[in-house]
């Protein structure tokens, strides 16, 4: 499996592609999957962020998504977001025009 994140990441998360669409999501608590970061399970330190990213393993095997990995994140008041651009970008989808698609309903990714 890929790894996007720095190795003395605090705060991980687990996100994949979803194989019927493409789409970009994100595990949460339950194990589904959510095209919403804000929820996605987060995990503290190396060992529950690994714990997290094994609960994707059935996903994958039941072809719901492909390639999950861990990414940093960063807890803040307003929620979660993402500690990379390469993730920043990859939650608003293509960078081509800010007022359509994902981006358009993304409020303050590109403020």
């Amino acid at each position: 499996m890929a790894q996007h994140t720095r190795k003395g990441a605090q705060f991980q998360a687990v996100t994949a592609n979803r194989l019927a669409d493409g789409i970009v999501v994100y595990l949460t608590e339950n194990a589904e999957w959510s095209e919403s970061l804000q929820e996605a399970a987060v995990a503290e330190g190396k060992e529950a962020a690994e714990a997290l990213l094994a609960r994707a393993a059935p996903t994958v095997e039941n072809n719901i998504v492909v390639e999950p990995y861990l990414f940093e994140v960063i807890q803040e008041d307003a929620g979660i977001r993402a500690a990379s651009v390469r993730e920043t970008i990859r939650q608003a989808g293509p960078t081509v025009r800010l007022d359509l698609g994902k981006q358009a309903e993304l409020s303050g990714v590109h403020s």
